[in-house]
């Protein structure tokens, strides 16, 4: 038995009306699959190219190694030259994942490449993220912790998504204090066996190729694996729902620092017992 996951909508293009009215505003997600054609990154953006304006950065990667308590929050596991993670990633599969860097800052020239979408909402201008991944390299089930509503545009090879809304929380295995699910769950084959709740969830999944942008809305739930080695980049938008604005102040100011704080006082065990309340809080709801 399979997750129960419904295919993402599809357009190719899409008017700011049409986009406001049918996926804002009822926030659902949608790809559109040539919002890039006319940017220079549709026939730029490559690898190559990246490790041509960025190798000699130093970069921070991350794995899919379990939470630590002695690690900080979103705490990169590595560092590495640009250039060398790129030869990895063209010449073998790894782990390693480029995490939240943020392009404007660092490469200042790739901003030419790119367009804000006018699709009606306002970006923060100062926060493009890329994410860069090997072959069947992927994310743990996660939100973001600002619940914005996302652009996420990808660039060469594959990629598979997998989104929940908030309303799926209670079936996810959702570890409290955080905003990720049980680690060990891999969603692209989930054993519904030992997870059992998984059953009662509802969501979406899509492949993304090259130049195609996914609309997720704020809040929404994301696994993400590279089906082969490429990137992506994110802009976001702050959520428009107050509820979940003030969500999204409580988890930067508190959820986070409460978090840290209890690592450091209780350790390996207050990380052990966050993974067994996912359980016992989900458990309630298996029919």
């Amino acid at each position: 038995m399979a997750l129960n996951l419904q295919d993402i909508p599809r357009v190719k293009t899409i008017s700011k009306e049409d986009f406001i009215k049918n996926y804002y505003k009822p926030q659902k997600p949608v790809v559109i699959e040539e919002l890039t054609f006319n940017w220079p990154a549709f026939s730029k953006w490559s690898l190559d190219y990246m490790n041509g304006v960025a190798g000699h950065k130093t970069v921070p990667l991350y794995d899919d190694r379990p939470v630590d308590y002695k690690e900080g929050f979103n705490e990169a596991h590595a560092k590495m030259k640009m250039s060398d993670y790129i030869d990895l990633l063209k010449s073998k599969p790894t782990k390693y994942r480029i995490f939240l860097w943020n392009i404007l800052k660092e490469v200042p020239e790739l901003q030419q490449d790119y367009r804000f979408p006018e699709l009606g909402l306002k970006f923060m201008k100062g926060l493009p993220m890329l994410f860069f991944g090997g072959k069947d390299s992927h994310t743990f089930m996660h939100y973001d912790i600002d619940l914005a509503n996302i652009f996420h545009f990808h660039f060469q090879g594959e990629k598979e998504i997998i989104l929940f809304d908030q309303n799926q929380n209670d079936f996810l295995y959702k570890v409290p204090h955080a905003l990720i699910t049980r680690e060990d769950i891999n969603f692209s084959d989930p054993d519904l066996k030992k997870w059992p709740a998984l059953k009662r969830a509802r969501g979406y999944k899509t492949i993304l190729k090259h130049g195609e942008t996914l609309y997720m809305p704020e809040g929404y739930w994301h696994y993400m694996k590279y089906k082969t080695p490429g990137f992506s980049m994110s802009l976001r938008s702050i959520p428009k729902n107050p509820k979940n604005l003030g969500r999204a102040v409580y988890n930067v100011f508190f959820m986070r620092n409460f978090d840290n704080l209890m690592r450091r006082i209780k350790g390996q065990k207050w990380i052990d017992w966050k993974n067994e309340q996912a359980i016992l809080r989900t458990n309630k709801y298996i029919l």
